[in-house]
C-alpha cells in the first residue's frame, strides 16, 4: 500500500551528525573525517532503518536538503530540474518534486510518489509531478533498478558547457564519472563560415 502523508523530521529529536557519530579520541575530541580516513577507518555509511517507513522519512528529509543544495548553488532555472528517489518498499515507484515549488522551499511533506505509468499514487497530491522529470526519470529507474535516486539540473556551469555540443575530456580523476556511455552529446550540424557543413 503506498504512504499517503509523510510528516517532517521531529524538530525535538535532532539527528546526530557525522561529527557527534565518529568515534572519540582518548582526549575526548572527535576525530576528523580526514584523521579517520588517514588511519583506514570508515566513514559513517548510509543507516539502516527498522521499518520503511522510517527509512522513507529519512530519504525524503534528505532529498529535500538536496533540493535546498540545488537551490543556494543556482541549480533551478523556472521550472526545470528534478530530483527522483526510488522508494525502498515498493521499488517500481519514486518519489520527485511536485511542478512549480521552488528549490529552496521543498520539503519531505512535499515530495508526490508516482508509478511508472506517471500516476500520482502518495504523497502530497495537492500539486502535480513535473511531467518532463517523470518522464526522464521513470526511464532511468525502469532501466536501471541498481540506481536509487537520479538528479537533473539547469546548473550555470553545465548549460555553458553543452553551447559546444563537445563530450568532457577525461583531463582529471573527477571527470572519469562521465567517461564513456556516462556521457551523451547529440550529434549537431553546423555550417561554418565557408559554407560547409559539418557534424559534430
Amino acid at each position: 500500500m503506498a504512504p499517503s502523508a509523510i510528516t517532517e523530521p521531529n524538530a525535538q529529536t535532532p539527528t546526530p551528525t557525522p561529527k557527534q557519530q565518529i568515534k572519540e579520541t582518548k582526549d575526548d575530541k572527535p576525530k576528523t573525517a580526514l584523521q579517520l580516513i588517514s588511519q583506514g577507518q570508515s566513514l559513517p555509511g548510509i543507516p539502516t532503518f527498522p521499518s520503511y517507513a522510517q527509512h522513507r522519512q529519512w530519504m525524503l528529509s534528505k532529498m529535500a536538503l538536496a533540493f535546498r543544495v540545488f537551490a543556494r548553488k543556482g541549480y533551478t532555472e523556472g521550472m526545470s530540474g528534478h530530483i527522483s528517489v526510488r522508494d525502498p518498499e515498493n521499488p517500481h515507484t519514486f518519489w520527485t518534486n511536485p511542478l512549480s515549488k521552488h528549490f529552496g522551499l521543498l520539503k519531505a511533506s512535499d515530495m508526490i510518489l508516482v508509478d511508472y505509468d506517471g500516476k500520482a499514487i502518495g504523497g502530497n497530491l495537492s500539486l502535480p509531478a513535473n511531467a518532463a522529470g517523470f518522464l526522464i526519470h521513470s526511464a532511468v529507474h525502469k532501466a536501471r533498478p541498481d540506481v536509487t535516486a537520479a538528479c537533473h539540473t539547469h546548473s550555470p556551469y553545465g548549460k555553458a558547457w553543452s553551447a559546444f555540443a563537445k563530450p568532457l575530456e577525461m583531463l582529471n580523476q573527477d571527470v572519469t564519472y562521465f567517461y564513456g556511455d556516462a556521457q551523451a552529446v547529440y550529434k549537431v550540424r553546423r555550417e561554418l563560415s565557408d559554407g560547409v557543413s559539418r557534424r559534430y
